[in-house]
């Protein structure tokens, strides 16, 4: 009956608009996504590494064998969340930049609704932890825009971190809209999954307590297991002994456990060893011992992971919610190349051109997986990780893009321990979820009208092993690699950046009796690669993916100019929250002025004045010991001047002048205008600055320099102004490769 509003209650009527209520038989939803981990690194899919909550997830439910991806982290996520494909909803590359065009924006587009959207008008409440890196980086300051953020796109509740990682240790923390101090230090014992962890249990424990009838989705995304590799040092010391024979025995191990499972099928023959890895019997001792330990940081993250989706899992269970929940666990994109031939203690440093000698590296086989540490592994145990797939993440080979899916469900999935060997993708998750939820895809989204969903559903399988795979075509593409898979076909081209496309080569496989793609049938099927190219070209038109494009460089230094524009001159003031990376000031390969204005009450007045970075690389200018003192730290080597003379007390201007000449960088100190040490280097900051952003007045978690953070400033920081000059001289490419092994 129709509400009425007379003069009086007597001749009124109320109204109450009905309360979103659960779709009849509609689960909880947990998607576990992790990051960078390959598609055999699950115990479950033939691994050695412990995960055994992983493990008896798919032992009550499902593990899929054909579950592809898009060969990134962006742009699969973007496809997760909106069940189109990443160039369709504007996430074509990386969401670090823009590049001008549709299929480019490096933002989820409005026409594309995220699952959280969707779910939010049927009484979902939505709830998001961990990595986010669906927006561009320069919308994560505190100005926004918000409307990319978690919050902006359907999530009731965010905490994790806006880029494509951090440190586990002193992690860029963002709750909701905004940044946040990590509750923790490594001295603590602190580490970004088990804080991760304990948001969650909160928001299911808040979840429960308050409304424990209402229908939840919690997208949980670890850091695990993108570099660094960081994880509790007593369970990298359990590693090493287990992958100390190499990745060549490792790879036959695990090829053998998958066709005992089932994961692959028998006759399955691993491909030749990837371009640039070594035979292990080649690699002298000392570098055996290196690469072992770095492999063993990864294989501790992952570790580490499961034992905290444990404690998770154990919360479901505990409040009578687990078998009620569907939950997916799964990874972005396969094992990443980013640690090059050798691997990297420290990326921080080979990023800015400062190599990381071998005996250095070894020097330091103990610190991997620590504080002061960037690791990752090299190209041989990513390779091992995608056992027994060609290539890596970036690639779209089977290594970048046929990932693992787990998938269980108390109440709505009867097998147990069963394979499903359908061919899926990451944009075939969401309508999915819609599927099994039971309600259709909305027509439009905050006023919105919505563009068609891409992906189909696969929910069939879960009840049926014989249940078809995707039908229609399904295309890949990144940085210019491209696939396509058809009808048990996969026709898949590298491309060497720079190469014309018309001159790259094709391969043809066929899936359905060559899982690993070994045995390329091009030449023997002319007709069918032809047509599988051009329906390439199809697709991609479709679906937003051209112009093709492998510019690193220049679309990095395109948007950084666009960005930053004519801006020379930023002012921070006393009371400003932390300043993420990529909206700091750009300080890379030219000359630049930092003056603080501070009151200095005596000897005892001490601290940091501004600080951008962490352990691993960035600059910082404070007073210790009554001097001025400015530390630029290039992948945790440390350039330091301390001034001439005391700073006295009083209202003072502090400073650095910085001069960018000859590729040198030339430093002078300034204590009210005048100049009071100086020195000259050739190392600086040439591609990066840091993962860690800006603060002044302290430095937040992890500190730069020779103090123990956030070493907060003693005296009366005012403001600190920092003038740049127009000289930058940035090595484009250099800083494109930097970016693209943050991704």
């Amino acid at each position: 009956m129709a509400a009425k509003i007379g003069r009086t209650i007597g001749d009124s009527r109320p109204y109450w608009p009905p309360t979103p209520q659960r779709p009849k038989g509609a689960p909880n939803i947990l998607v576990i996504l992790f990051d960078d981990v390959g598609f055999s690194d699950f115990g479950c899919y033939g691994s050695p590494i412990a995960t055994p909550t992983i493990d008896a997830l798919a032992g009550r439910g499902l593990r899929y064998t054909g579950f592809h991806t898009t060969a990134m982290c962006s742009t699969t996520r973007a496809a997760l969340l909106t069940g189109r494909n990443h160039h369709s909803v504007g996430v074509g590359c990386l969401a670090n930049f823009d590049s001008g065009f549709p299929g480019y924006r490096g933002k989820i587009a409005r026409e594309a609704g995220t699952v959280a959207e969707m779910l939010r008008p049927h009484g979902y409440r939505n709830y998001m932890l961990g990595k986010w890196h669906v927006m561009p980086l320069t919308e994560t300051g505190g100005t926004g825009p918000f409307d990319g953020w978690p919050l902006g796109r359907g999530f009731d509740r965010f905490y994790g971190f806006l880029d494509a990682e951090t440190d586990q240790y002193a992690p860029e923390l963002v709750r909701d809209n905004t940044p946040v101090d990590p509750p923790g230090t490594f001295a603590t014992g602190y580490h970004l999954t088990a804080d991760l962890t304990d948001q969650a249990i909160r928001y299911l424990a808040d979840h429960v307590a308050d409304n424990a009838e209402a229908p939840w989705l919690m997208w949980f995304a670890p850091g695990a297991c993108h570099a660094p590799h960081q994880a509790p040092f007593n369970l990298i010391a359990k590693y090493d002994a287990m992958f100390a024979d190499g990745w060549d025995s490792e790879r036959e191990r695990r090829l053998a456990r998958q066709i005992e499972m089932g994961v692959v099928p028998e006759g399955t023959r691993l491909p030749p060893r990837n371009d640039y890895v070594r035979p292990w019997a080649e690699v002298s001792e000392s570098e055996r011992r290196l690469y072992t330990r770095l492999q063993a940081a990864y294989a501790a993250m992952l570790d580490h992971a499961d034992q905290n989706l444990a404690r998770l899992i154990g919360f479901l269970e505990k409040a009578g919610q687990l078998d009620d929940t569907l939950i997916l666990v799964l990874s972005d994109n396969g094992a990443s190349q980013e640690g090059g031939p050798l691997g990297m203690v420290n990326a921080m440093g080979p990023y800015n051109l400062r190599r990381e000698l071998l005996d250095e590296k070894i020097a330091r086989v103990d610190d991997i997986g620590g504080p002061d540490t960037h690791s990752n592994f090299p190209l041989g145990w990513a390779m091992a990780s995608n056992t027994p797939l060609r290539r890596y993440k970036q690639n779209t080979h089977g290594g970048g893009i046929r990932d693992p899916l787990v998938v269980a469900w108390g109440k709505g999935i009867a097998a147990t321990g069963e394979l499903r060997h359908q061919f899926c993708h990451a944009c075939d998750v969401a309508p999915t979820l819609l599927e099994i939820v039971g309600v259709a895809p909305p027509a439009t989204v905050n006023g919105v009208a919505q563009m068609p969903l891409e992906g189909t559903s696969f929910a069939g399988s879960l009840a049926d092993p014989a249940a078809p795979s995707k039908a229609k075509p399904q295309y890949f593409e990144m940085f210019g690699h491209r696939g396509l898979v058809q009808d048990g076909w996969k026709a898949v081209c590298f491309h060497p950046p720079g190469n014309n496309f018309d001159h790259d080569k094709w391969e043809l496989f066929h899936l359905d009796r060559d899982f690993n793609e070994v045995d390329d049938l091009a030449e023997r099927e002319p007709a069918r690669l032809k047509a599988m190219i051009d329906e390439w070209w199809r697709q991609a038109e479709a679906s937003r993916v051209l112009p093709l494009d492998d510019r690193f460089g220049p679309r990095f230094a395109e948007n950084a100019k666009r960005f930053h524009g004519h801006r020379k001159k930023f002012v921070f003031h006393a009371g400003m929250g932390h300043l993420p990376t990529d909206v700091a000031p750009d300080v890379r390969s030219r000359s630049y002025t930092i003056e603080a204005d501070a009151r200095i009450d005596g000897p005892t007045t001490e601290g940091v004045l501004i600080a951008h970075g962490d352990m691993t690389c960035g600059y910082s200018l404070y007073i210790k010991d009554s001097r001025l003192t400015y530390d630029l730290n290039v992948g945790g080597e440390h350039y330091l001047i301390v001034s001439e003379r005391p700073v006295p007390a009083g209202n003072r201007r502090l400073g650095l002048r910085m001069r960018f000449r000859d590729n040198a960088n030339h430093a002078t100190l300034l204590i009210d205008g005048e100049p009071a040490g100086a020195m000259s280097t050739t190392v600086g900051f040439v591609s990066f600055i840091s993962w860690s952003g800006l603060d002044i007045g302290r430095d937040r978690s992890s500190p730069v320099s020779h103090y123990e953070a956030p070493f907060t400033f003693t005296g009366r920081l005012r403001k600190v102004t920092m003038t740049m000059d127009d000289d930058q001289a940035l090595d484009a490419e250099q800083a494109a490769r930097a970016t693209l092994a943050r991704e």
